[in-house]
């Protein structure tokens, strides 16, 4: 029988160590190691879920000299949600990886299927944490008839690939990537080592296809996103959904953007069918009062 191979992460910077230690060598945090079971193998690419992939959707990478390189910006695409383009500085931009993280419940998979479903561009929204039946009743309650949005219920990030190749979308949204799996990696999907593989996976599709990518991730107790914080730093963008959930208000912001500001924020009232965008801020503070004070 094969000898079991296991190795210490650091849950907050993903740094590996051969042995338990009390503080992490690499960001110097206490008691962040977890032991989780590996298997050393030769790294393999996306494409290898197939064989068949393309060759118009391959883009090998050339060196090339800096004064050549076009520095025109790429055409942005159009989400038709004014406050999540603004947020994003102007839409989703083409083989761009963002993450958006929140509270469980605060509307994250509303959000983001509301946009798929309003997108003039070919989607595939890939669940690992609810049923086909369940999506599709959300998007009953939102009340859109779509043609462009495919819905595929998947962890094994070897099978979602298999479906992009055959489906050949224009937006790839992944709710969550907590949930998926690789089998590259032998411990159980959520541990650190499978979310950054298969992080690592959609970063190489995203920027080889240009292809967009929107990962749904979930937040500890302190508020952080969930697992090694290098997820932060892989990924182009970093949107924080909040609000209370007692309240009808959300507010989308970004921690981090590569193409745009981090200063813009949008703003969002949660109804029973969707996410309605609140065009005007003031109205959260005036449209309460009456009409009959005195003064």
């Amino acid at each position: 029988m094969a000898k079991v191979k296991t190795t210490w992460f650091c849950q907050n910077c993903g740094a590996q160590h051969s042995k338990w230690q009390g503080q992490c060598s690499s960001c110097k945090e206490w008691n962040t190691l977890v032991e989780e079971v590996v298997q050393k193998e030769v790294k393999k690419s996306w494409e290898s879920a197939v064989s068949d992939v393309p060759l118009s959707r391959k883009r090998a990478p050339q060196p090339q000299l800096i004064s050549k390189i076009n520095t025109t910006e790429s055409p942005r695409l159009d989400t038709t949600n004014a406050e999540f383009n603004r947020v994003l500085g102007g839409g989703l931009v083409p083989g761009s990886i963002s993450l958006l993280g929140g509270e469980p419940g605060i509307g994250k998979s509303t959000l983001l299927l509301q946009v798929c479903l309003n997108l003039p561009y070919k989607t595939l929204y890939v669940s690992g944490e609810e049923s086909a039946q369940q999506i599709k009743m959300r998007a009953d309650r939102i009340k859109n008839d779509a043609v462009n949005c495919y819905i595929l219920t998947e962890t094994k990030t070897q099978n979602i690939f298999r479906q992009i190749t055959e489906v050949e979308p224009d937006v790839l949204i992944i709710d969550s990537i907590q949930t998926l799996q690789t089998d590259h990696i032998e411990s159980s999907p959520g541990s650190v080592s499978q979310i950054r593989e298969c992080t690592s996976e959609l970063i190489k599709f995203a920027k080889e296809t240009n292809t967009p990518v929107l990962l749904i991730g979930h937040i500890t107790k302190d508020g952080n996103i969930a697992g090694p914080k290098i997820l932060e730093h892989m990924v182009d963008t970093v949107l924080q959904f909040e609000g209370d959930r007692n309240h009808t208000y959300r507010i989308l912001r970004a921690l981090k953007n590569r193409f745009g500001s981090t200063h813009e924020i949008g703003i969002y009232e949660m109804l029973g069918h969707g996410l309605r965008e609140v065009m005007n801020p003031s109205e959260i503070l005036i449209s309460q009062r009456g009409a009959n004070l005195s003064g």
